[in-house]
């Protein structure tokens, strides 16, 4: 769902939103985890091998930067977020491997208008990755703060 702009307004409790998919190659898992988090199973193939995972793995840092991309592109890049005071929860169930093709989705799980700012309010959501066998990669659950509507009649 594509909107030209987000208002605090425009979200609804149980609303989920599809933000976009996105197939991982093994380059950018190595070039992200060579930078940000160079363990092993990352960055090795024969200690990746060797691990628990079998295989080279993308950080949970890397699926959460490709999730906020995601949500970027399809909701916070066309609304009137005012950021975040921080995520509650984040979760990797599964790893992601070269080849998985993640679909990603915004479901809002709370709202409340500020009380002392009526220019704002607060939406809580989580962000899931699924994967292409339909398990879930990865969850993030947070808040983030959004305006309110512009008064269309001037009587504000």
């Amino acid at each position: 769902m594509t909107k030209t702009t987000w208002y605090f307004e425009d979200f609804f409790v149980g609303q989920e939103i599809p933000v976009g998919s996105r197939t991982v190659t093994e380059e950018e898992i190595i070039a992200f985890a060579t930078q940000f988090d160079p363990q092993p199973f990352h960055v090795d193939h024969d200690a990746a091998t060797a691990s628990i995972f079998g295989s080279v793995i993308a950080s949970g840092w890397h699926t959460c930067s490709m999730m906020m991309r995601m949500v970027v592109d399809s909701v916070l890049g066309t609304s009137s977020s005012m950021g975040s005071p921080g995520l509650d929860k984040v979760r990797w169930p599964q790893p992601v491997r070269a080849g998985d093709t993640l679909t990603v989705s915004y479901i809002t799980t709370a709202l409340k208008p500020s009380g002392s700012r009526p220019d704002r309010g607060v939406v809580w959501s989580t962000w899931q990755a699924v994967n292409q066998h339909g398990e879930v990669a990865c969850t993030i659950e947070g808040m983030g703060m959004f305006g309110r509507r512009p008064k269309e009649d001037g009587n504000a």
